[in-house]
């Protein structure tokens, strides 16, 4: 029953690392990405890394096996297969790429856990080469956001979800998320949902600095396990809040009015 959305940053909240700088690191190309960093977008770059992987030699199947053993804390997929459980509507806004998240969610047993994957595309071209390509083309259609990337705005989509749960009487948003990026969609939650930043981490410094901007409730956490705790708790205590106000709304409608002095209605006369 629960008319709960939560939300799920990708790098540093589902797993435990930056997914880009882990296979970058993995497959031995750390000084080239270095190099070409200060030259262009972060998107870009992991484009191009892509194109010199390939061009060593390096296959899908690589990618696919630095992707399955990258580090993640052990609770995180309990906490996840939990929360679905309890009937959340599950979606990740990252700004990693729809193939390093996909084939990671999948090799854990969690992909059909979530309804929506929002972030970079990312597709294997005729060559078997991987190509990651910008969530907003920023050279056309720029988002206008200047607390975001030039290729996403998390909190443009944020608002997008609110719009459609609306339509679907889901009343509560839980947000997890741990950098920059994740403090504007923090900004665009409501009174009675909830933001989870992993402590000492960018986007709870920017949250601690700007709690007056910042409508939902915070709860933080910083590993693993707390976070499957906090969660859990937080679920727990909305269901609970969405249950009493059901049964009050239920009483109101069961309750017949009581003509004056206690006696019962009279009985309306038949017309003829």
């Amino acid at each position: 029953m629960a008319g709960i959305v939560v939300v799920f940053d990708f790098d540093k909240t589902i797993i435990d690392v930056d997914s880009d700088n882990w296979v970058v690191d993995e497959l031995g190309a750390t000084d080239l990405f270095n190099q070409l960093l200060p030259t262009m977008p972060w998107n870009s770059l992991m484009d191009r890394m892509m194109k010199e992987l390939h061009t060593q030699g390096k296959t899908i199947q690589d990618i696919e096996e630095v992707l399955k053993r990258v580090p993640r804390h052990p609770r995180i997929v309990p906490a996840i297969k939990s929360a679905y459980a309890l009937g959340c509507d599950l979606r990740v806004i990252s700004d990693a790429n729809v193939f390093f998240i996909e084939t990671i969610l999948k090799h854990v047993g969690i992909r059909d856990c979530f309804s929506e994957i929002n972030t970079n595309p990312g597709y294997v071209d005729e060559e078997g080469r991987l190509r990651i390509l910008p969530y907003v083309d920023f050279q056309t259609s720029p988002h206008g956001c200047n607390l975001c990337p030039p290729n996403m705005c998390k909190g443009m989509i944020v608002e997008r979800i609110q719009a459609s749960i609306a339509k679907e009487a889901k009343r509560r948003m839980i947000y997890l998320g741990d950098g920059i990026g994740d403090f504007c969609p923090s900004l665009k939650l409501r009174e009675g949902d909830f933001v989870m930043p992993r402590k000492d981490f960018p986007a709870w410094n920017l949250i601690n600095k700007n709690r007056t901007l910042v409508k939902a409730a915070v709860h933080e956490w910083t590993d693993g396990e707390e976070l499957e705790r906090i969660l859990l708790q937080l679920i727990n205590t909305i269901n609970i809040e969405e249950s009493q106000l059901l049964s009050v709304e239920f009483c109101k409608f069961q309750t017949i009015p009581k003509a004056a002095h206690g006696a019962l209605p009279q009985a309306l006369p038949v017309p003829y």
